[in-house]
């Protein structure tokens, strides 16, 4: 039986790994089906601190990783969390049809980008296709040229405002004519000199060049079904996250958009399972957070199995 068993391998993962192996928890590690998480997704990053060039989100994962193994985390590279229980103690997450079974556990399965699934949006991911404005938006290709963000809610006024600190013009396509934002949030963005409001718009597909890099989005007008092309150097899907939470539910209190609930600190409902990262955080999303959360996580544990 686990001591702990930490599900996920983001920068929350492998951050409660290297506190929970140098609290000599001797933790174990599933990565789960993308090792390293979305970060992976990311070729430069350039706001995590102390790499002041930026770093490589694959290269940064790496070092992490072997940061935790280093002080003794065991890792098994396995894909699927099949089920798990957790009603009774030890408590049995079964992992690509192994069961585990483990005193406390932490979940940091992150969550997913939702794509627009159209072509070319696939192909030119990282070459001109991106879902973080905060994460790529400051990158050289991406200066002082026109940029497309897909959305109408907070986080896509959110994206569109930030880019307008590095795009020559920022268009904000949304389907509808009107903005499904906060008030404040709908304002901003419609008064901002930079940005141009593309209503009743779809996306049917992104259009590289000859360089496979971005060079325009395809759009539908969805009132009259007119087709049209928007020259853009790159564009920004901002239309939600999905937290990789759906094995979870019934489980462990999640909200309505399948985000763990905490409790306090890295707690969840359930006596002994913490949570940090991306799948517990639908506000900030970012890196350094969910490696600060994967921290909290991993001593709130540790407090936990010594009964502090």
């Amino acid at each position: 039986m686990e001591n702990l068993l930490i599900i996920g391998s983001g920068p929350a993962g492998w951050t409660a790994a290297v506190y929970a192996a140098r609290a000599n928890l001797k933790p174990l590690l599933v990565t789960g089906q993308q090792p390293g998480g979305l970060l992976t997704t990311t070729t430069i990053v350039e706001n995590y601190p102390g790499f002041a060039q930026g770093i490589d989100g694959n290269e940064l994962m790496n070092a992490m990783q072997e940061q935790a193994k280093r002080f003794g985390t065991r890792v098994q590279y396995m894909s699927v969390v099949d089920s798990v229980d957790f009603s009774r103690r030890p408590f049995r997450v079964t992992v690509d049809g192994e069961v585990i079974e483990a005193k406390a556990v932490i979940i940091a399965v992150g969550a997913g980008h939702r794509h627009l699934g159209v072509p070319g949006e696939h192909e030119l991911e990282n070459k001109g296709v991106t879902y973080c404005a905060t994460c790529d938006g400051a990158l050289p290709i991406f200066r002082d040229k026109p940029l497309v963000v897909v959305g109408g809610g907070d986080s896509a006024c959110e994206e569109a405002i930030y880019l307008t600190h590095f795009a020559s013009q920022v268009y904000l396509v949304h389907r509808r004519d009107h903005l499904r934002a906060s008030k404040i949030m709908a304002e901003r963005t419609l008064g901002h000199p930079k940005i141009k409001m593309v209503w009743n718009a779809v996306v049917e597909e992104v259009v590289g060049g000859p360089e496979n890099k971005v060079t325009g989005v395809r759009l539908r007008d969805t009132v009259s079904g007119a087709a049209s092309e928007l020259p853009c150097a790159g564009v920004f899907v901002a239309i939600g996250h999905t937290p990789n939470t759906a094995v979870l539910r019934g489980q462990v209190e999640l909200t309505e958009a399948g985000y763990v609930v905490l409790k306090g600190g890295s707690r969840t409902n359930i006596e002994g399972v913490f949570a940090g990262g991306d799948c517990a955080d639908s506000v900030y999303r970012q890196a350094i957070t969910a490696a600060g959360m994967g921290c909290m996580a991993a001593i709130d544990a540790e407090r936990w199995l010594n009964g502090i």
